[in-house]
C-alpha cells in the first residue's frame, strides 16, 4: 500500500449515525432506557451520545433517501443475561432470549437482539471466557 494512501484498518469508528423520526421519544429511550451519556443536541434534527468512546448520533433523515433501517449496533457487554433482564424490566422489546452463536477456541458468543423505538435492529453481544 502506497504511504499517501491513509491506512483505515488501524483507525476507530468515531461516530454511528442512526435514522429517527421523533427525536425526543429517540433521546428519552437512549438515554434513560439504555442508560448512554447524552452529550448535545443540534436542533431539533441530532442528538448525539457517548457510547463507550464512540459518538451516537440519533438524527431525523434529511431526504428521502436517507430514510430507511440503520445498521445494526452491537453493545458488547460483561453479563448478557443481567443485561437483558435489566432492560425487558425497562419496557425493551427483544426479538428473543440471549442465545449462543458460535463456540470459539477460548470463549462462546451470544447474542440478543432488540428493536428500539423507531425499530432499528440493535443486539447485545458478550464473549463468555470458558
Amino acid at each position: 500500500m502506497s504511504s499517501s494512501v491513509p491506512d483505515l484498518g488501524s483507525s476507530r469508528i468515531g461516530q454511528i449515525a442512526t435514522i429517527v423520526h421523533d427525536l425526543d421519544r429517540a433521546v428519552a429511550f437512549y438515554r434513560d432506557t439504555l442508560g448512554f451519556r447524552f452529550l448535545f443536541q443540534a436542533g431539533p434534527k441530532m442528538a448525539f451520545f457517548d457510547c463507550g468512546g464512540v459518538r451516537l448520533m440519533l438524527g431525523i433523515p434529511e431526504t428521502p433517501e436517507f430514510d430507511h433501517p440503520g445498521s445494526i449496533l452491537y453493545f458488547k457487554v460483561d453479563n448478557i443475561q443481567a443485561t437483558h433482564r435489566t432492560l425487558v424490566d425497562r419496557g425493551v422489546r427483544f426479538e428473543g432470549e440471549p442465545h449462543l452463536v458460535a463456540k470459539l477456541e477460548t470463549h462462546d458468543l451470544w447474542m440478543a437482539f432488540f428493536r428500539d423505538v423507531d425499530d432499528n435492529v440493535l443486539a447485545l453481544m458478550s464473549e463468555i471466557q470458558r
